[in-house]
């Protein structure tokens, strides 16, 4: 196991704590996809003062939007911005290629998810605006065995 998949697998702990043990015992993104991501450019690590990884970003292109796919910050560093830096460094970077937004899927009852990224600038998007690709999305997840009734779309201006 890579360090950002420990990462993600540590990030994913704090579901336990609610109830939700099935959220963390998901496997992390597989090493073919996380290089897939680095080699297009769409993967983004911050480190420690010792050049450790700590948190990581990967986006995907869904309907002309930088998806985010994958936020983790290992919880030891939680609380300190680095998720937030994360995704602003992701909306810049999706301005800079003329992509309009940052879209994502997340769990809208879980005060780290949905209400986290309200706070960074997402908005959760009504069913009228859930375009094709974020439907596939969603469609996905609940695939795989998520409620689909606790999942939401948001979307944040690239700027």
């Amino acid at each position: 196991m890579t360090r950002l998949q420990q990462i993600e697998v540590a990030s994913g702990n704090p579901f336990r704590e609610i109830g939700m043990a099935e959220i963390a015992d998901m496997p992390s993104l597989p090493l073919d996809v996380l290089a897939g991501c680095q080699e297009a450019g769409r993967a983004w690590v911050a480190v420690d003062v010792a050049d450790r990884p700590v948190a990581f970003a990967v986006a995907d292109l869904v309907d002309g939007c930088a998806h985010v796919q994958q936020l983790s910050v290992n919880p030891s560093y939680a609380r300190r911005g680095i998720g937030r830096g994360l995704l602003d460094h992701v909306a810049a970077w999706a301005a800079g290629r003329g992509l309009p937004a940052l879209t994502l899927t997340t769990f809208r009852s879980v005060p780290w998810n949905g209400p986290y990224y309200a706070r960074c600038g997402f908005r959760e998007l009504p069913s009228t605006e859930i375009t094709p690709g974020l439907i596939d999305v969603l469609a996905a997840e609940v695939a795989i065995g998520l409620d689909p009734a606790d999942r939401v779309a948001m979307r944040r201006p690239a700027s």
